[in-house]
């Protein structure tokens, strides 16, 4: 299937790119404002994406001028942590290279927008300063690590920690290539090798995340390699496997789709790396480099069948992976507001919608952040919700923290519904080039759309996930939660539902294409319905899931023209 299919111009590329050299070194000290198609496609390696400003693209295109082009920089951390130093270090970049804001991604890493060309060599030299990397946070290799993010003082989550940090530092390419074009470091005498990727990597972007049962915060099934870990007690028995989520499809084609992971195998302690080195290895061996739309594990795994990805993988892993334990549900903790660590010490969750950090319409959330880092030595823990966790808080020390945030405005957990609280946005326009239509920009109004019909019908304080991608790539994992909504058209959204808080039920669509002005009238009679007839305990995205889109859409008769 791999082997028989014509190659992408991409992997053509990749293969003949030195190793992701490519020309970038001579691309970025050249000058100007972009980087060439080759450029583009190699530079995801070394983690930046060129991206253009859509807000003003037509009318610049008008007067016959120049799009106004930057770059979008991601950090690699595994597990979303970062010391205070790490952060106050990251804070002062996003002034000097950036615009002035940070933001938090869905997969526990921090992104700077709008770096110019000129200042992309020096941004990246920067943030390599202060111990992090923004190696392999894109391209087709093993992306950020992700992994439970309360840091709670115990074996459990210490544990947790190490694995997602081992895995994130084996699983690197081993090309010096990053090293040589934007550390200044001098070519060795050795010739560069790739023993797990080979020299065109993979055939697509490769997404791992370690959860527990009791803490499942990362949607541990939207990764294509889900590492659900088991412990007795403080005592790691292992981890389950579970392989080919992703969450990604193509509008109007249909052998494109979400998938949550499947459940394979497990292994113990001490076979995590050799494990993960397997999985990826059947992918890069198995995986489609002919049409990357269809690249990801979760083809190959329903291209392929389960019996026959269990077979290759047994012989990558040199032996059958032992049969899934049983484990308990999983489940999704708040961690927002004040908790213990453990340890005499404690942590804030701090809510920042669509993860970004900046002081702007009256909330100087940037600022405040800076300042209780700065004054508390508080290390930041990024979130899966796009929140931020700041740790090793003394408890003496909460009322002047409280203080602090209330005079900088910034709203804590508890004031927030709960709608609010666990609502993810991606970045959408105007930066996004695959973006249909707005995301971030208007969370708000669509949240504060959806709060006033639950409130009608007395729901405010029910828990629902709300996810708001601008394409259906699912970046914000709009098909894992509650409610999704996807970007259609300019200005409307699919209706997605169904799924289930926990992350371990797929959502459906309902409707084709919403406006965003309708999405209140569309969701208050569906609020109704669950208010009326909701079994007892039933969360919302069951109860959607039990009367099916049919079911749903004869409560929404005008709706269904729209379906």
């Amino acid at each position: 299937m791999a082997g028989t299919a014509k190659r992408s111009g991409v992997e053509l590329l990749k293969e003949t790119s030195r190793f992701l050299r490519g020309g970038l070194a001579e691309e970025l000290a050249s000058g100007g404002s972009q980087v060439t198609e080759d450029g583009y496609n190699l530079l995801k390696f070394h983690g930046s994406y060129e991206q253009f400003d859509r807000d003003t693209a037509t009318a610049l295109k008008q007067r016959g001028e120049e799009k106004e082009y930057s770059f979008m920089v991601r950090v690699r951390m595994p597990g979303g942590r970062l010391t205070a130093a790490q952060y106050l270090a990251l804070d002062a970049l996003a002034d000097r290279y950036a615009n002035g804001t940070l933001r938090i991604t869905t997969r526990q890493g921090i992104q700077f927008h709008g770096v110019v060309k000129s200042d992309l060599k020096p941004a990246i030299a920067a943030i390599n300063a202060t111990l992090l990397t923004t190696l392999a946070a894109c391209g087709d290799v093993v992306r950020n690590v992700m992994s439970t993010p309360a840091p709670v003082r115990d074996a459990v989550h210490a544990r947790l920690e190490a694995d997602a940090r081992l895995l994130s530092e084996r699983l690197l390419p081993q090309s010096r290539a990053y090293h040589q074009i934007f550390l200044d470091e001098a070519p060795g005498e050795d010739a560069d090798a790739e023993p797990l990727y080979g020299t065109t990597y993979l055939p697509r972007k490769f997404k791992i995340a370690l959860a527990t049962p009791q803490d499942n915060s990362v949607d541990v099934l939207a990764n294509d390699l889900a590492l659900i870990a088991l412990f007795e007690g403080g005592t790691l028995l292992g981890y389950n496997v579970a392989l080919g989520g992703g969450l990604g499809m193509t509008h109007n084609r249909a052998d494109t789709y979400p998938r949550l992971a499947t459940l394979v195998g497990f292994v113990g302690p001490d076979d995590l790396l050799r494990v993960a080195e397997a999985v990826i290895r059947l992918q890069r061996d198995a995986g489609n480099r002919g049409d990357r739309r269809r690249a990801r594990l979760k083809y190959v795994m329903d291209d392929r069948g389960l019996a026959w990805v269990q077979r290759e993988l047994a012989s990558y892993f040199g032996a059958p992976l032992a049969p899934p334990r049983p484990m308990p549900a999983l489940q999704v903790p708040d961690l927002l507001g004040w908790h213990e660590q453990g340890d005499g010490r404690v942590w804030l969750g701090l809510p920042v919608p669509s993860g970004r950090i900046a002081d702007a319409d009256g909330v100087r959330l940037r600022s405040a952040l800076a300042e209780l880092v700065g004054r508390y030595g508080a290390d930041p823990v990024m979130t899966a919700q796009q929140d931020v966790l700041l740790t090793n808080l003394d408890p003496a020390d909460r009322q002047p923290i409280k203080a602090l945030l209330r005079d900088h405005g910034v709203a804590l957990a508890e004031v927030l519904t709960p709608l609010a609280r666990w609502a993810l946005a991606c970045p959408a326009l105007p930066t996004c080039g695959l973006a249909l239509t707005e995301a971030e920009r208007v969370r708000a109004p669509i949240v504060a759309a959806l709060e006033t019909a639950l409130t009608r019908h007395g729901l405010a304080q029910e828990r629902i996930s709300l996810r708001i991608t601008g394409c259906p790539n699912g970046c914000a994992r709009s098909y894992a939660g509650d409610i999704g909504l996807v970007g259609r058209v300019p200005g409307a959204y699919a209706i997605y539902v169904g799924g289930d808080f926990a992350g371990t039920r797929l959502s459906f669509k309902l409707l084709e294409r919403v406006k965003q002005a309708d999405l209140g009238a569309v969701f208050d009679p569906l609020f109704a319905a669950f208010a009326a007839e909701r079994r007892e305990g039933e969360a919302f995205g069951a109860f959607c899931d039990r009367l099916g889109a049919e079911g749903l859409l004869a409560r929404l008769p005008e709706a269904r023209s729209a379906a």
